[in-house]
């Protein structure tokens, strides 16, 4: 059991016989009355979002997770197919499984496969990925204008904004929580 003074940012607990995300959390003191913990949690299954507010100290189940490291292979539409880095199986997850974090992986990246009891159950993707431009408008000398962006598709087929200096073929660091374009690496 864990209480609400453990709460942080990914921590995941079972709620409702449901296993949850904390995607954002605060602890609200007010000056009449105790003190309490305002969540959004998301549904590690269905990709749900919900509020909900804890009393301060309140205990929740923890979800134990272990990570391990894996080898993405491919995917088929409906299910994707990772290897583990230490013993060579491979298993498959669904796409609902692994989201929206299937705009971020590309054959054979490495990632983290959070396991639960035993089983493969979510996937922990890294801050940040590197991809490649597959298709941008071209820029052209003179559009230097503060601030002006273009729309990029990547190599997975993520679409994001981008600085006008960006062309095809360049390899960019995307943050993966945001999905937002950080730089040209």
């Amino acid at each position: 059991m864990a209480s609400t003074a453990d709460f942080k940012n990914g921590f995941v607990l079972e709620y409702n016989q449901n296993v949850f995300r904390i995607a954002e959390f605060q602890h609200v003191k007010p000056g009449k009355g105790g003190a309490f913990v305002r969540t959004k949690l998301k549904n590690v299954l269905t990709g749900a979002v919900i509020d909900k507010t804890f009393r301060a100290g309140e205990k929740v189940t923890e979800v134990r997770l272990e990570a391990k490291d894996a080898q993405f292979l491919y995917s088929d539409g409906e299910m994707f197919n990772f290897m583990d880095n230490q013993t060579f199986d491979q298993f498959a997850l669904s796409a609902s499984m692994v989201g929206d974090d299937a705009k971020y992986i590309k054959e054979n990246d490495n990632v983290k496969i959070l396991h639960r009891e035993g089983a493969p159950f979510l996937i922990e993707m890294p801050t940040h990925v590197i991809l490649q431009v597959t298709e941008t408008e071209p820029g052209f000398k003179g559009d230097t204008a503060q601030g002006a962006t273009k729309p990029a598709t990547l190599e997975t087929g993520l679409v994001v904004s981008v600085p006008l200096f960006i062309d095809a073929g360049d390899k960019l660091k995307v943050d993966t929580r945001t999905g937002e374009y950080i730089e040209r690496s």
